[in-house]
């Protein structure tokens, strides 16, 4: 097995944001309440442990007891949900929509960087217990971001009408889908285990969000994954009172508003915007926002309405109607969990970055912030290819068009490269400057324009020359471009299109424990890993 490490600055994939942050610059700090170094946990454990009250952990063990009755799972996770009950025990955090078959790659690396630090964590601090979670996103309404996943090259879709939280969508039409990978897949060892896997997770359950964690928990209940589904009335109830503060008095909108423009200072692009209420309500299939308009407080493009002691009784004797959007589920994910660190990716933190004054607002610790782990994942087959084409792994992160001008001009027995012609013609037009200066001002704008005129000339020809050495090594071009679409589909990551199941068909159990050992949640660098057949 071969293992490099790049900067993910250096792959051009990762927004200035994000690389900021990860080279911890000063401007950055005022947007995070920590920095994930392993040392700064003892401070981050002591200030969750002060500020979490217990009867929240009593709830979420009940909780999470319900949802795993009669779920087959492994000892170590049981044992996880146990160790919650007391306050020497924290989590770090992951959280996913519930994706068809997990959807893109990246969602193993969320769970292993989520299970890794937690591991890193007992060994550093042996006092304490550290439960990695899996935050299951069971209220979000987007289900044509969910509904496929895809497999060598191809959609495979699951057709369903959509409406509501897509954690209660029932799996009818799954066992269509069934049938198409079940072509797909083939035979194999591999591919009976992974059919096996989707049909008791789809076929076998009655919902979404059911399917979504027997499938996750399949996957890695050797690992002590503890799967929570917050979308319960029990657990509502413990938010109820932030609830009431987001109907009564928008804080998150006065808060989030200032930073989100402090953001845009710094030149940074703002991943999402508060609305005034950031609260949904969920009602026969359906999850609409809630606004305030004429002292009424309205379900958008319904005619449920309320007036303020009515909504609130209602949000009191029916927490579970009331959903949090993307702005107030942080908070509610905070307030219900003993967390000490969120996991996410580069669009996931960047909304988080939006948040702190929110959190110190309303007296919720914010969590410290890790970039989950990313890879680009070779087979041995591939890496012989790379040697044999010369190909350097970090030149394969090149925009292809880039990556093809680089490789010709590499490899080409003529050099494509007229600088040193330019620098001569420079050199020439300097003489014709000094016989301008004596002249006048009409004859130097001249020698300037032809200067110009001749640079250009240059550009074009060079321009000609690799595009007539391109047709001479098309082949070898070729050869360049299928490698790099095949690790790079669709011009994007790996991990950003690809699904699982195209790994796990030729590596089976070994893909999860060679990313498991592999992968450091704390390295602070993008992966590639090549994989011995």
């Amino acid at each position: 097995m071969y293992k490099h490490a790049i900067a993910f600055r250096d792959t051009t994939y990762f927004s200035s944001l994000i690389c900021d942050y990860l080279d911890n610059k000063a401007h950055l700090t005022s947007f995070y309440h920590r920095y994930p170094n392993l040392e700064n946990f003892e401070q981050q454990l002591q200030e969750k442990k002060e500020n979490y009250p217990d009867h929240h952990r009593e709830t979420l063990v009940a909780t999470l007891k319900l949802q795993y009755d009669g779920l087959d799972t492994s000892e170590l996770t049981h044992q996880n949900i146990e160790l919650l009950q007391h306050d020497t025990t924290f989590t770090i955090t992951t959280g996913h929509q519930l994706n068809l078959f997990t959807g893109p790659l990246y969602f193993l690396y969320k769970i292993i960087s989520t299970i890794n630090l937690t591991e890193k964590l007992k060994k550093t601090y042996p006092k304490y217990d550290f439960v990695p979670i899996y935050w299951m996103a069971t209220e979000d309404h987007d289900f044509e971001e969910i509904n496929y996943f895809n497999f060598e090259g191809k959609k495979i879709q699951w057709n369903h009408p959509d409406g509501g939280a897509v954690g209660d969508l029932d799996t009818k039409g799954l066992d269509q889908v069934f049938e198409v990978l079940e072509v797909a897949f083939g035979s194999g060892i591999n591919a009976t285990k992974l059919k096996k896997i989707f049909r008791e997770a789809y076929l076998e359950h009655e919902n979404l969000a059911d399917a979504t964690r027997h499938l996750a928990n399949a996957l890695f209940r050797s690992y002590g994954l503890v799967i929570v589904d917050a979308h319960t009335s029990a657990q509502k109830k413990l938010f109820v009172p932030y609830m009431e503060q987001e109907l009564l008095q928008q804080i998150a909108h006065q808060e989030v508003i200032p930073q989100t423009e402090a953001l845009k200072e710094h030149g940074y692009p703002v991943q999402v915007n508060p609305r005034e209420i950031n609260l949904f309500y969920l009602q026969n299939g359906s999850r609409k926002r809630i606004v305030y308009k004429e002292n009424r407080f309205v379900v958008h493009e319904t005619a449920i309405t309320w007036d303020k002691e009515e909504i609130l009784q209602h949000l009191y004797e029916n927490p579970e109607c009331f959903s949090p959007n993307v702005i107030m589920r942080p908070l509610y994910q905070e307030v219900l969990l003993p967390n000490l660190c969120y996991i996410g990716g580069g669009g996931e933190l960047a909304y988080w970055f939006e948040l702190k004054n929110y959190f110190d607002k309303v007296k919720v610790t914010f969590p410290m912030l890790l970039l989950r782990n990313s890879a680009l994942l070779f087979s041995e087959k591939q890496a012989k290819k790379l040697k044999r084409l010369d190909v350097e792994v970090a030149e394969l992160f090149l925009k292809s068009h880039e990556f093809i001008n680089h490789k010709v001009r590499q490899i080409s027995n003529i050099p494509i490269d007229f600088e040193e012609q330019k620098k001569h013609l420079k050199r020439q037009f300097e003489s014709m400057y000094e016989v301008a200066k004596i002249t006048d001002s009409s004859f130097e704008g001249a020698v300037k324009a032809q200067e110009i005129k001749q640079l250009k000339g240059l550009d074009v020809l060079e321009k000609r020359l690799l595009k007539a050495q391109k047709r001479k090594l098309s082949d070898q071009i070729a050869r360049l471009t299928t490698l790099q679409n095949e690790l790079f589909p669709n011009k994007s990551l790996q991990e950003r299109n690809r699904n699982f199941s195209e790994l796990y068909l030729e590596y089976g159990e070994k893909l999860i424990t060679t990313l498991k050992n592999t992968l450091d949640p704390l390295s602070g660098d993008f992966t590639v890993l090549v994989f011995d057949n």
